[in-house]
């Protein structure tokens, strides 16, 4: 299970899903015992702020229809609907901003990705470069003339 684990968390890596895992042996013996981990592997999600256990299967396919289906949020800037509040308003701020300014940014926020942050702000940063993204494939290379 853990290569098909470790393939979901490099494929949403920037995505509203943040996939992780905690060594309860080592370091993580404590969040283990706060979320009552009793056995190895255990899958817990938070969906609306209420933890959960994973009961769905174990394999790649599995475990990423369950994410497409029930955990992953869908922004899109050309219809925004889905997005968080805080989603529309990054969005509004950076479709003003010169497709340099939006680039600049892309760039600044890809070199953050790397680095250690609570999982809310690693969460926000790869919200804010899918954002980013979208607007600039939206552009259509119109600043080429």
């Amino acid at each position: 299970m853990k290569p098909d684990w470790d393939r979901l968390g490099s494929e949403y890596a920037d995505s509203s899903v943040l996939i992780g895992d905690v060594d309860c042996t080592a370091e993580g013996e404590s969040l283990c015992e706060r979320f009552e981990v009793r056995g190895y592997p255990t899958i817990k999600y938070w969906k609306d702020g209420e933890e959960e256990d994973y009961q769905g299967g174990r394999d790649y396919a599995s475990l990423k229809k369950f994410v497409e289906d029930e955990l992953e949020v869908k922004c899109n800037v050309n219809d925004p609907s889905e997005c968080s509040e805080k989603e529309r308003g990054y969005i509004e701020k950076m479709k003003v901003k010169p497709a340099e300014e939006r680039a600049s940014q892309l760039a600044r926020l890809d070199g953050m990705t790397g680095g250690k942050m609570k999982a809310e702000l690693r969460q926000w940063l790869g919200q804010r470069i899918r954002i980013l993204k979208q607007l600039d494939e939206g552009e259509g290379g119109d600043d080429e003339f």
